[in-house]
């Protein structure tokens, strides 16, 4: 199970939301690239990535701070955040971004979807936010009424290296994750299943560890490892098992 450490990017800089609320942010990092570096060296094997601004602009916002995240590591990048076009995920994909992730397009321009899935095979993901089981949209202001499983299976067909499955509701709460909530995802679906929202301890990736066999594969966590409720090798080394 890969272990995702997640760079959010506001004004330039990496912050960790509590349920994607831009107002409640707390500054980490004002240097992305070095806090890249620093999660390289802790020996992960992806890195998280998100521009927040983009994600309500619907358009890359932090691209500055992508690229020198891209230049500043060899780990390769999951990036997610106002990609909205064929455009911009080709652009992001040449300038060696590994996975692009499509969340509000997914609803808005499914479409647009399979084709990038079939343009770059094993290179894009499907991001599905969800609050209360009904995803969110618009980096997460709009709650549309289509449920997360519902709009993971329209997908199943599609090619999409994974989903990525957020619980807004436990985004940067550090309240423990719905495991057993993203196992029952998981085993509906042929397409694995990457989880994000709530990591808050060993124990937390103990309970998806023990999803793994039902297509958990991967888990993103932010601000447990920033403020070191979670260390990176004792970690590394739990999902490795």
């Amino acid at each position: 199970m890969i272990l995702f450490p997640a760079i959010d990017l506001k004004d330039g800089a990496c912050v960790r939301l509590v349920q994607g609320d831009m107002a409640r942010a707390t500054v980490f990092s004002d240097d992305p690239p070095a806090q890249a570096r620093a999660f390289a060296a802790a020996g992960f094997s992806w890195l998280h990535v998100v521009d927040l601004d983009g994600a309500f602009a619907g358009k890359p916002v932090n691209g500055g701070a992508v690229g020198a995240i891209l230049e500043a590591i060899d780990v390769p990048v999951q990036l997610g955040g106002g990609i909205r076009d064929m455009a911009t995920i080709e652009a992001w994909l040449a300038r060696g971004v590994q996975r692009v992730v499509l969340g509000t397009v997914a609803v808005r321009e499914p479409e647009l979807v399979r084709e990038a899935c079939r343009a770059f095979p094993g290179r894009v993901a499907v991001g599905i936010d969800a609050r209360d089981g009904r995803v969110a949209v618009e980096g997460w202001a709009e709650t549309v009424e289509i449920e997360a499983l519902e709009l993971a299976r329209r997908f199943e067909d599609a090619g999409a290296a994974v989903i990525v499955h957020t619980d807004i509701a436990r985004d940067g709460a550090l309240e423990g994750v719905a495991a057993a909530a993203t196992g029952a995802l998981a085993r509906a679906l042929t397409t694995p299943v990457v989880a994000s929202g709530g990591v808050a301890s060993h124990a937390d990736l103990d309970a998806l560890k023990a999803h793994e066999a039902d297509g958990v594969c991967g888990v993103i966590c932010g601000r447990a490892l920033y403020d070191g409720r979670i260390d990176p090798a004792q970690a590394l080394a739990q999902l490795a098992a």
